[in-house]
């Protein structure tokens, strides 16, 4: 028995290359960012209480320096020599314009002055020598070393992005998992992704190459700091060029002979496709440093994007634990029809939402047990899809969402607070719209609840095991606001979500390591260190396919910008309401075509200002802004949560669904239905708030 266990645990513990080479790192990375960001509130407590028991701590902090005067001079000796000083002095303009004698009187308190303030100088030595105690040596010592790690974590946060951004990107190029309209079925299919993201890769390292080469031969000097982060990007461009080139000539064997060169290129990553365009761009105007100098834009915001890469992380520790089923479990009493349950989904769904920063990270993280759950329950496909796409749709306009905090950082003009407070009125109202298209538009259940006396005491007992997960959270949320005076808020997200999701993992791994089975919510529970590797492992492919589609993004915001495309348009309009139907149509196409953040980044520099001085109110444009970006991801051609529901709930499901028959709404559900609320809610947020004040 001993040795089946020592076989077990030597299997739990045992890793691929690929996890010691990417995911590993990846973990450790991700720690760093959070010891770094967590360093500073326990930096300002230690600083609070070092006062609180020193009076004055603030002085201690450098050892006192013993000063060099005479605090016993003597000050008639020193009064004489100061005046026979003074009739020595020879003067020339003394005879023109006559001597100036000195005052004794004044030299003299000049004199005492001086001997008084070095005098207060040395007792002020003396008392903070004594001071100075064992004590407040080792305080102070803690307390500086809090404050030099605060600084190397702000100094290496561009050299952690630029690594973790690397690693992951050559992980999702080994892994295949970077973004695409479809999978890799055929052959064809799988050459023609792996060259074209090949050529990519190369214009990637050339591009960065020349940008170092023209920053060295710019007139501004280059820091060391910066010539190393030009060599970092070389050195991770080069990898991700050597790691497509392995995969191009590694074919697999699973894959199917022949293939359609048309649907071919639709598998080729999103990524590659705006590298292209970027890169042939750039290079077609004498400007091939371009996509390396607008990658090296995300350097500007890399505590942004680090965060981001934070949120993937807390989703994917999320889709570990066992949370999304425990929720479900306390609905299944009522035996919800699908429409209805698929609407309590995606309200349920916003919470997180709006804690993993952005919709798509949480359709990675929960979207497969959405799915799943709404199966069980009897949903047609079409409906389940939809749902599962819709699930992160809503809650990017609640607290404490990354993105909203991104606009309020990038425009002066409006602040997290009120974006998040009018958020709160969006949120209603796309839920609302959603909810009546799902329960109206091709019902096909009965309304046929269970009896309130059977279900509520169903739904007690389902509530029971969620109360030590709502403990667990607690305790740690309480933690940060009594020890570190750190509140949850939308700035504080990043750094407290991961810990309360390893605090949860370790509950998890205390509470169920004995216990097995699926029935009711329990899981096979593989222990913490599995859980935490399991979730870095899709972590790491997640953020290479999420950051690298992020900075291509803003290379072709990059594009779009230096193309001047937007001054083809009015700079600013006489009317609010032919601005704001501009403003709704670029506004879904850029939704369409780009990353979320990338697109913030773009609008801030270019249709913002067109729409503020058309009269549009900033935070109306910013809410119009955030839903249109939703609906944009739910549009095909691209639609990009479409594509994350596909690769997680598989693409068999999705093919199953396409062979569905009905009617031509029940054929294409799955699009149509989201297209529909998200349409009519764009629509109502553009235009509605115009009446009162255009």
């Amino acid at each position: 028995m001993s040795s089946e266990r020592a076989a077990v645990s030597h299997l739990g513990f045992s890793r691929s290359g690929l996890e010691w080479f990417s995911s590993l790192p990846a973990c450790l990375l991700l720690l760093a960012v959070v010891l770094f960001s967590t360093s500073s509130d326990i930096h300002n407590q230690m600083l609070r209480g070092g006062e609180q028991l020193w009076s004055g701590y603030y002085k201690l902090r450098v050892d006192p320096v013993q000063p060099t005067c005479d605090p016993n001079r003597d000050i008639d000796a020193a009064v004489a020599e100061e005046m026979a000083a003074d009739a020595e002095t020879d003067d020339p303009m003394a005879a023109l314009l006559g001597a100036e004698e000195k005052d004794p009187a004044d030299v003299r308190l000049a004199i005492e002055r001086a001997v008084a303030d070095c005098r207060e100088a040395h007792q002020n030595f003396e008392n903070l020598s004594e001071q100075l105690t064992p004590g407040v040596k080792a305080y102070r010592a803690i307390e500086l070393f809090i404050a030099d790690l605060i600084a190397f974590g702000l100094e290496s946060q561009r050299f952690i992005l630029v690594i973790l951004v690397m690693l992951c990107a050559v992980t999702a190029t080994l892994t295949r998992h970077h973004i695409a309209m479809r999978a890799m079925e055929t052959r064809l299919d799988y050459t023609v992704s792996h060259t074209l993201q090949t050529i990519a890769n190369a214009m990637l390292l050339g591009s960065s190459a020349i940008f170092r080469q023209s920053s060295l031969g710019s007139d501004t000097a280059v820091s060391s700091e910066e010539l190393l982060l030009h060599n970092f990007w070389i050195i991770g461009f080069a990898c991700l060029t050597l790691a497509s080139l392995y995969r191009l000539f590694r074919v697999p064997d699973d894959l199917e002979e022949g293939g359609s060169l048309n649907k071919a290129f639709l598998a080729v990553p999103l990524y590659t496709v705006m590298c292209l365009i970027s890169g042939t761009y750039f290079a077609l105007i004498g400007h091939a440093s371009g996509i390396g100098i607008y990658l090296g834009k995300m350097m500007e915001l890399s505590d942004m994007f680090l965060n981001v890469g934070l949120y993937v992380w807390v989703g994917m520790m999320l889709k570990q634990t066992r949370l999304a089923t425990l929720v479900f479990n306390v609905f299944r009493p009522w035996r919800m029809p699908p429409e209805m349950l698929a609407v309590v989904a995606v309200l349920v769904a916003a919470v997180p939402t709006a804690y993993t920063g952005a919709s798509g990270i949480f359709v990675i993280a929960a979207g497969a047990v959405i799915y799943s759950e709404l199966r069980a329950a009897g949903a047609r496909r079409h409906l389940a899809l939809a749902a599962t796409a819709m699930s992160g749709s809503l809650g990017v306009v609640l607290r404490p969402c990354l993105l909203v905090v991104v606009i309020a950082y990038l425009n002066r003009e409006v602040t997290t607070d009120e974006l998040f407070g009018w958020g709160i009125w969006v949120f209603v109202l796309t839920a609302t719209m959603f909810a009546i298209v799902a329960l109206s538009v091709n019902r096909q259940s009965e309304f046929n609840l269970a009896p309130s006396a059977e279900a509520f005491p169903a739904m007690t007992q389902a509530l029971k095991p969620l109360i030590p997960y709502v403990l667990v959270i607690a305790a740690v949320v309480l933690f940060y606001r009594l020890a570190l005076d750190v509140s949850m808020d939308e700035f504080s997200a990043p750094r407290l979500l991961p810990v309360i999701m390893l605090a949860i993992l370790v509950y998890e791994h205390v509470s169920l390591k004995n216990r097995s089975g699926k029935a009711s919510g329990e899981i096979n529970h593989q222990g913490l260190e599995r859980s935490l590797r399991g979730a870095t492992n899709d972590t790491t492919a997640e953020i290479g396919a999420l950051l690298l589609l992020l900075g291509l993004s803003v290379s072709i915001g990059g594009v779009i910008e230096r193309a001047h495309l937007m001054e083809a348009f009015p700079q600013s309009f006489d009317s609010a309401w032919s601005a704001m139907l501009l403003m709704v149509v670029i506004l879904v196409i850029l939704g369409m075509i780009m990353d979320a953040f990338g697109a913030v980044i773009l609008v801030t520099a270019t249709v913002a200002t067109i729409a503020y001085s058309s009269g549009i109110h900033p935070i109306h444009f910013w809410m119009v802004t955030l839903v249109a970006f939703e609906l944009g991801y739910l549009s095909p051609p691209v639609a990009l949560n479409h594509l994350l529901t596909r690769q997680v709930v598989g693409e068999a499901e999705v093919l199953a669904a396409q062979q569905e028959t009905g009617t031509f709404y029940q054929r294409h559900e799955r699009i149509i239905m989201p297209l529909i609320a998200m349409g009519i809610s764009l629509v109502l947020v553009a235009f509605i708030p115009l009446i009162f004040y255009a």
